[in-house]
């Protein structure tokens, strides 16, 4: 799209916002307590520091960003009322939005906009370092209310990088200066959003209490949030099924459950709300040593996995076979990506060319502490491990543990799923260039893919505003880090929310649950 076009529909937007009545207030019904799960427990509740999927969750409710977007990823207000781009596109005008105040009653404004992103998250948030470092001139105030971001050079993909997850504006007047890993406030987070921190039973629940001050006038209409931990996925259908809790989040509950459990009387669902985040799942093999620093080993396990049979049989069918670093509704997904066919045979012709002897490797294989559906796909990725040869220790661990020893490269082979962001440039590029390899994140070049060539062309194919030329450039990357496995790719992920007819307004926008709630009510 033309930057005339977007800036055109982005007006049209705002207009039509305001005029409609401010939520159809009168309609809605103020009061009440949402349950709901949040599992695995995460280790903090600070976006700008952990990025795991549980965090995202809880924090969107206490963390805000300056926009959120509609189903069709187009840009709306957040705690930016308003915004100007120049003709040249390489420099943004944020206007913020009138009387926001953090929890602990001090004002926004654009310094704390300037810190969270000119300072803060530049060295803490493993997404938008990349971004921020790579494609970031300045982020310069122009008053209290006005903040202008210059870039190096064109970069397409900025707009959709202001969610909660991705870019959460944090208090300048409590982190700077500060070790921000360390902070006392990490222990009670101060945002500006609809919910406030009120408690955190470490192995039972985090609640949240409405935010009494919140700028968006009567708004929230909940008086409370309690997100339950509960490690057992049956335990969670049971909860469900009881009454005990309203909601199920993609995830919470085994794939083999979410058939019978939508079918419950007063129950809704639906796929939507995962539009910015499009997950796919995908095996990490440690490359900086053997036996994963050899490609033809690398492609002997890709070979070795039946996919379709992860697709049917450990994800019940939500989901699709991956087929490269993009998922298939990914801004410039290629499908004539070339397929590793489940080959047990090629597998191990691959194996016998590496020049490697699979029986001297024991293979540490961290668990993914995500639930049961992650724990049948371990045991089966260990198990075709062995097909080939090696030896395999299934490590397990819990959440932080994972994150941990991920982010500081302490496997061999793990799993994860991230998120993709809308455009490769924010959600896939992080994954594969080498600059990003860094300790400290899961969700960074953890597995050590090192490549001059596709260096360039991320970097080129991020700035390059022609659509046909984008593709170009995406496409010769999807080839070569389908060719080196770069990673492997296994599920491109459909996540299901289940809950109460009686919660309305639970999904409204391309961040699904990890949106602010600010509009969430329960009907009486």
């Amino acid at each position: 799209m033309k930057l005339k076009q977007f800036l055109k529909l982005s007006a049209g937007a705002l207009a039509l916002a305001a005029a409609l009545p401010a939520g159809n207030a009168l309609a809605q019904t103020k009061g009440g307590t949402l349950s709901m799960i949040v599992q695995p427990e995460p280790p903090i509740l600070i976006p700008a520091l952990n990025q795991q999927g549980p965090t995202q969750f809880v924090a969107g409710k206490i963390y805000e960003s300056l926009l959120t977007y509609s189903f069709d990823l187009k840009p709306q207000p957040g705690l930016a009322k308003s915004w100007d781009a120049a003709p040249d596109g390489l420099s943004y005008t944020f206007h913020l939005q009138e009387n926001v105040k953090w929890h602990d009653g001090k004002p926004f404004s654009a310094d704390d906009v300037v810190f969270s992103l000119g300072e803060l998250l530049p060295k803490t948030h493993a997404r938008a370092r990349v971004i921020l470092t790579k494609f970031i001139d300045k982020v310069e105030k122009v008053d209290d209310k006005t903040v202008t971001i210059k870039l190096k050079t064109p970069f397409p993909a900025f707009m959709l990088m202001f969610e909660p997850g991705f870019a959460p504006m944090m208090p300048k007047h409590i982190y700077e200066g500060t070790e921000y890993a360390t902070n006392p406030a990490n222990q009670k987070p101060v945002g500006t959003g609809p919910f406030m921190f009120k408690e955190w039973k470490r192995g039972e629940y985090i609640k949240l209490a409405r935010n009494p001050n919140y700028w968006k006038e009567g708004k929230p209409y909940l008086d409370e949030l309690v997100f339950n931990v509960i490690p057992d996925s049956a335990s969670r259908a049971v909860a469900y099924e009881r009454g005990s809790v309203d909601v199920l989040r993609g995830g919470d509950v085994d794939n083999v459950d979410v058939k019978r459990l939508r079918a419950l009387p007063n129950t809704e669902y639906t796929t939507k709300g995962w539009e910015m985040f499009s997950p796919q799942a995908y095996l990490i093999l440690n490359m900086r040593k053997p036996p994963f620093d050899n490609l033809k080993v690398r492609q002997a396990v890709m070979h070795a996995l039946n996919r379709k049979l992860i697709v049917d049989n450990i994800f019940f069918g939500l989901g699709k076979v991956s087929t490269s670093p993009f998922v298939t509704t990914e801004m410039f997904y290629d499908k004539n990506m070339p397929a590793y066919d489940f080959n047990m045979k090629k597998a191990r012709e691959l194996i016998k060319e590496s020049g490697i002897k699979p029986e001297d490797y024991t293979i540490r294989q961290l668990g993914f502490p995500y639930g049961s559906t992650w724990d049948r796909l371990g045991e089966y990725t260990k198990q075709a491990l062995e097909q080939l040869g090696f030896k395999v220790n299934l490590e397990s661990t819990d959440a932080g543990g994972w994150a941990s020893r991920t982010g500081n490269w302490d496997f061999d082979v793990t799993t994860n799923f991230t998120y993709q962001y809308g455009d490769p440039a924010l959600g896939v590029q992080r994954l594969y260039i080498s600059s990003n390899i860094v300790k400290g994140s899961p969700f960074a070049n953890v597995q050590g893919y090192s490549n001059p060539e596709t260096d360039k062309w991320w970097t080129d194919a991020a700035s390059e505003i022609d659509p046909a030329k984008r593709q170009e450039l995406y496409t010769k990357l999807q080839q070569q880090i389908v060719k080196d496995v770069g990673n492997g790719f296994l599920v491109d992920m459909e996540f299901p929310t289940i809950h109460r007819a009686k919660v309305k307004n639970l999904v409204k926008t391309a961040i699904g649950l990890n949106e602010s709630f600010d509009d969430v009510y329960i009907e009486k």
